[in-house]
């Protein structure tokens, strides 16, 4: 497989060995809900795994973003702790704080099948951004409280971070399933897809998915793309846009790579307009040519829907990334259900995580996919042709 040459969890003996995990426990909460634990779940074969080899299992995760004091409140993994003790049946010990004798006497009490989790490591942001600038004594620090580090947070793993990259510089270190399977589907599809291979982008700046279009134009047969970004597009080739969303950075880049990929790039030919991005005012499905400059394009319309499924029906490849709409809103989600009605079910079909993971379970095609990526951002980073160094880090065999 394509990670062979990499440690796994089931290289090393777990047996009564401190194991930390960097498990990827980001997930949406409200109000002290969890409103989609699917993340929490994507990590329990990895945990799991651990326990039956009677290892002392030391979790750790970030939630959020953390600048100050006054976001802990609401980023801590306190919720995460009760749903994750829900799925294992099982007593997660619960740490609130990421350094300290608290943390040490609770880990060196720890017998084997025991859990951990420790508080949001993004809380050591606070004071000069110790986590996410990868600071290397506290990387060390959190190394000292283990034995072995097992990297199974795909969705960080295009970072380096004291609690992936710092850990795994000073421990014997291994990928957990998650990664296993996330890098076993990704890169080959990437690599060596079975024809025709096409990428469907959207999402809404272009700058976000220039490094993607520059590395996959080469690769794939075809692009198609929708969104937000797919009027800066539409505007490089003289085309009114209206009100809609524009990366005017990024007007002559579009025109350059239409003008050298013009049967390979594929744009929208109608679109669902309105004159207010919020509230449904005016809704009108237009042919592209007939946007007036108020309007704002919120959606792919039915005869691009058409224009696209003549290109997916034969395609044996299919990654996804970045939604074709503005599908929190119904009055725009058409395009981007329509799409998933069109892949259920096709051979190989790759969802690059992030909002495109979200549009697709919240839409109800949770299984129509054969893989569905837990990392929005690493994801496009493979796109992009990038090592992730959360994986870059880790020993080879």
């Amino acid at each position: 497989m394509v990670n062979a040459m990499k440690k796994r969890i089931i290289d090393y003996n777990l047996e009564g060995k401190k194991v930390i995990i960097r498990v990827d426990f980001n997930v949406p909460i409200k109000d002290g809900e969890i409103l989609d634990d699917n993340r929490i779940k994507q990590s329990l074969e990895t945990i799991n795994y651990a326990l039956e080899h009677n290892a002392k299992v030391i979790l750790l995760s970030h939630l959020g973003r953390v600048k100050e004091e006054s976001d802990k409140e609401s980023n801590t993994l306190e919720p995460v702790a009760l749903r994750l003790s829900e799925l294992l049946d099982k007593e997660i010990i619960f740490v609130t704080e990421t350094r300290g004798k608290i943390l040490e006497d609770e880990i060196n009490n720890m017998k084997n099948g025991d859990i951990i989790l420790v508080e949001n490591t993004r809380f050591e942001d606070i004071d000069g951004k110790k986590e996410s600038g990868n600071d290397e004594e506290l990387g060390a620090y959190w190394a000292s409280l283990g034995d072995i580090f097992i990297n199974d947070a795909f969705g960080t793993s295009h970072r380096s971070h004291a609690s992936n990259v710092g850990i795994a510089s000073n421990l014997p270190n291994g990928i957990g399933f998650l990664i296993e399977k996330e890098l076993n589907v990704i890169e080959p599809a990437i690599k060596n897809p079975k024809r025709p291979f096409t990428v469907i982008l959207g999402g809404s700046k272009v700058s976000d998915k220039i490094g993607v279009i520059k590395n996959l134009v080469n690769n794939a047969d075809y692009i198609l793309i929708g969104g937000g970004m797919a009027f800066t597009f539409l505007k490089s080739q003289g085309i009114n846009i209206g009100s809609s969303l524009l990366d005017e950075e990024n007007i002559d880049f579009c025109k350059k790579i239409m003008e050298e990929n013009k049967d390979k790039i594929i744009l929208p030919i109608d679109v669902v307009t309105s004159t207010n991005i919020d509230v449904p005012t005016d809704v009108r499905e237009i042919f592209i040519s007939d946007i007036k400059d108020k309007e704002i394009g919120l959606d792919i319309g039915h005869q691009t829907i058409k224009l696209f499924k003549s290109y997916l029906e034969d395609s044996n490849t299919i990654i996804w990334n970045g939604p074709v709409g503005k599908f929190e809103n119904e009055e725009y989600a058409n395009g981007t259900k329509e799409l998933c009605k069109i892949l259920d079910g096709k051979t190989t079909t790759i969802i690059g995580g992030g909002d495109t993971a979200s549009a697709v379970i919240n839409l109800g095609f949770k299984d129509s996919f054969t893989h569905i990526s837990t990392g929005g951002g690493a994801t496009l980073e493979l796109l992009e042709g990038k090592k992730l160094p959360g994986i870059e880090i880790i020993e080879d065999k």
